[in-house]
């Protein structure tokens, strides 16, 4: 397996130390840097290129919600996990539409938190235990919106997108449905741009919410 490079970013130094202690045992996980703020992330994250930037919120001189946003105009594959003390269930999806990959509490385990970095190198997305797939639906299906009129969905397209949802990678999509790697990267890349999203959690809530997959 390919070294996985992580960032930590957090005003709060000692949960950035207890964060670097925790994942420690992992040979595979490598820190490439840290940051007390989003403006520190931002000069790091140019230089270090890291895969996968464990995100806080609540921070001085620029927030996780700006941060965000900066990071997507520049870069869409790095992979956001936003790690807060809050986990109203509006509070999370915000953060997921507005380009996170995943979701985890400040009082997650160790073992949840490098669950969570392998699992949007893998598959794109990861959402906690409190806001699992269910709950998720739940919440999409209550607020359902029509698919807009100007968005028609191949068969190919709607059949990558349910096993994007069920958490499939790339590889094991191509292998399920007779498609290339090279194909379903490409009919991935099509729905983000049909559907206006950032990245694959984007798609997810996207599908959900709008009846396509449940």
């Amino acid at each position: 397996m390919n070294t996985i490079k992580y960032l930590i970013c957090d005003d709060h130094k000692i949960f950035r130390q207890g964060l670097k202690l925790a994942l420690l045992d992992d040979s595979n996980l490598e820190l490439v840097g840290e940051a007390s703020n989003g403006l520190e992330l931002l000069k790091q994250w140019k230089q270090c290129k890291p895969d996968v930037i464990l995100l806080d919120i609540q921070m001085p001189e620029m927030d996780g919600a700006e941060t965000i946003k900066q990071l997507r105009a520049e870069d869409a594959e790095v992979k956001i996990i936003i790690i807060s003390m809050f986990e109203d269930e509006r509070f999370v999806m915000h953060f997921m539409e507005a380009g996170a990959n995943g979701f985890l509490s400040k009082n997650a385990e160790p073992e949840e938190i490098k669950d969570a970095i392998y699992a949007v190198c893998t598959h794109g997305i990861y959402f906690n235990n409190r806001v699992s797939g269910s709950l998720l639906r739940n919440v999409a299906i209550k607020r359902s919106k029509p698919l807009p009129i100007n968005i028609q969905l191949t068969e190919r397209e709607i059949q990558v997108l349910e096993l994007i949802c069920k958490e499939y990678t790339t590889a094991e999509i191509g292998k399920e449905i007779f498609l290339s790697t090279r194909t379903v990267e490409g009919i991935r890349s099509a729905l983000i741009e049909k559907f206006g999203v950032r990245n694959t959690a984007g798609l997810v809530i996207y599908a959900i919410r709008h009846g396509i997959v449940y």
